[in-house]
């Protein structure tokens, strides 16, 4: 037979958001997101707006909030999504619809090859080489209907 263990008093709350780059402001969904766990969300808008200004604005950056229990918070910051990333370099709004069906945009070798590289930046790809990161990019371009062309 187990014991339940009981929650350590003060645990570490965790918030996945994304956040556009320099347009980080205390309204929903940041607000209220760090409001109910009594962060002055102002705070973390001015800390975000700083670290991503030389962002081009409106850029989504994936951003994990981790709260302490007396209320102090740090914040990391990931690279674009892939998808969006893609759409750009396709100049398109949105993807397919039906993507094994329908191409709504071309992205070239080197597009893949530049998206990689902005791709290995982030924490959880540092261990993996280009190569890898480029397969993976090849795989969620067709995901969105965007044909890979030489």
């Amino acid at each position: 037979m187990s014991k339940a263990i009981p929650k350590a008093m003060g645990t570490v709350s965790k918030i996945n958001i994304l956040v556009p780059a320099g347009k980080a402001t205390p309204t929903p969904p940041i607000g209220p997101a760090l409001g109910q766990r009594g962060v002055k969300a102002i705070d973390f808008c001015k800390q975000f707006n700083e670290l991503t200004k030389n962002y081009e604005l409106e850029t989504p950056i994936p951003t994990i909030i981790q709260i302490q229990p007396d209320r102090k918070f740090t914040f990391m910051c990931n690279m674009p999504p892939t998808a969006w990333l893609l759409k750009r370099a396709a100049r398109i709004e949105k993807g397919a619809a039906k993507p094994k069906h329908e191409i709504v945009g071309r992205v070239s070798l080197k597009h893949i090859y530049e998206i990689a590289k902005i791709k290995q930046k982030q924490n959880n790809m540092k261990n993996h080489d280009l190569q890898f990161i480029c397969k993976c990019i090849v795989a969620s371009a067709g995901g969105i209907g965007i044909e890979v062309v030489p």
